[in-house]
């Protein structure tokens, strides 16, 4: 078992690491020089099923 906030600073942690490992060319958009902000958002589905769950992330829009 691992804390929501634990979670969410290894996954910003490692995937910083690897972009900018893997994308030296975006450094000029972080901002005093982090990618990531400190924050972050998180929620429950309630015990959806994992297909109606599926099927929202997939209706999103995605990001320009």
């Amino acid at each position: 078992k691992v804390a929501v906030s634990n979670l969410v600073n290894s996954l910003k942690g490692v995937s910083s690491r690897l972009l900018r490992k893997e994308r030296p060319d975006i450094a000029n958009r972080y901002w005093k020089n982090m990618l990531w902000s400190p924050s972050y958002f998180a929620s429950s589905c309630g015990g959806a099923p994992l297909d109606v769950i599926r099927r929202y992330i997939e209706q999103q829009q995605t990001p320009h």
